[in-house]
């Protein structure tokens, strides 16, 4: 009996520590490597080197506009979390519309994936707050792997 309890102990402690299947945690957002899985010895690849692109349909917003965020790229990808930032102030800013398999954080403006299938992209929605205008930029993590991904991504305007 002892032994049986402790090795689902074991085995749940590993799992619950290797793996966010429900996408990243809410102190992702403030931890000291802003929007970086702890994903173990794990290191972010350069970000140069990404197979990935964020796009945004525009950089200017005013009161409740939406901005689309689109997360595409040359490989397939597990995970994201993804933040909307004012461009003059750095701050997070705005909100998200809740889409088909992602998880918000409204409490630093970041979205996340809600489950951890291989996606080929995802379209996200963002709400610009309301009675501001000013222009916003995205950026976060886009992870291909477990231990292979890519932070300090930033968002491109498509044209």
């Amino acid at each position: 009996m002892y032994t049986q309890l402790s090795s689902i102990l074991i085995l749940s402690l590993v799992l619950g520590v290797n793996s966010f299947p429900d996408g990243a945690p809410i102190d992702a957002c403030v931890k000291p490597r802003v929007n970086q899985p702890y994903h173990g010895q794990a290191r972010p690849q350069p970000a140069e080197s990404s197979p990935f692109q964020i796009l945004q349909t525009s950089a200017e917003y005013g009161p409740g506009s939406q901005i689309t965020v689109t997360i595409h790229g040359a490989a397939n990808f597990k995970g994201f979390l993804i933040q909307g930032r004012d461009v003059a102030t750095n701050e997070w800013i705005g909100s998200w519309l809740e889409t088909p398999n992602t998880k918000i954080h409204p409490e630093c403006s970041a979205i996340t994936h809600a489950d951890p299938k291989p996606k080929q992209s995802a379209t996200l929605i963002w709400q610009a707050p309301h009675g501001a205008r000013g222009q916003v930029y995205f950026t976060g993590t886009v992870l291909k792997e477990y231990s292979e991904f890519w932070s300090n991504l930033v968002s491109q305007v498509a044209g």
